[in-house]
């Protein structure tokens, strides 16, 4: 069974899968990679998560603030090894709960072209394509979505 705990940019676990996803995208993104690592600090987040399956940490997700009615999801990642089991989405549907938990109304996230597992978690997920935002804007390699969580 999977367990999701709430935590922050502190935990070990999650500095690990951050790790792990960085590894991922550096590949992915090419060189591009500079450009979007330099949004993707994860000092000042408050409000992670960690899913586990038997004590193993399986997958991590986290929001932080946008502005006073949305969070912004970050550092969503799945290890290869743990795909298709439906991880991800329940670690996305936690986010969007904690979210709704702390008063805020929307989520909006940015993701890359380059992760299309991603951009059809978030459709599937019902979130919505945008125009770019804030640093993404103009970004042709990026997608950013939004959904009301409240």
């Amino acid at each position: 069974m999977i367990e999701i705990i709430k935590t922050d940019s502190t935990n070990p676990d999650f500095v690990a899968l951050v790790v792990a996803l960085d590894a991922d995208l550096k590949i992915r993104d090419g060189d591009d990679h500079d450009f979007y690592n330099q949004f993707n600090g994860i000092d000042a987040i408050q409000y992670a998560l960690v899913a586990y399956i038997d004590e193993i940490p399986i997958g991590c997700g986290a929001i932080k603030e946008f502005d006073s009615n949305t969070m912004e999801v970050k550092r969503m990642y799945t290890p290869p090894e743990f795909r298709g089991q439906g991880i991800a989405s329940k670690i996305l549907e936690s986010l969007e709960q904690w979210t709704a938990e702390l008063g805020y109304k929307n989520c909006i996230l940015e993701t890359g072209k380059a992760q299309p597992e991603a951009i059809a978690l978030y459709k599937n997920k019902n979130y919505e394509i945008i125009p770019n935002y804030g640093p993404y804007t103009g970004v042709e390699n990026s997608v950013c979505f939004y959904k009301k969580v409240k």
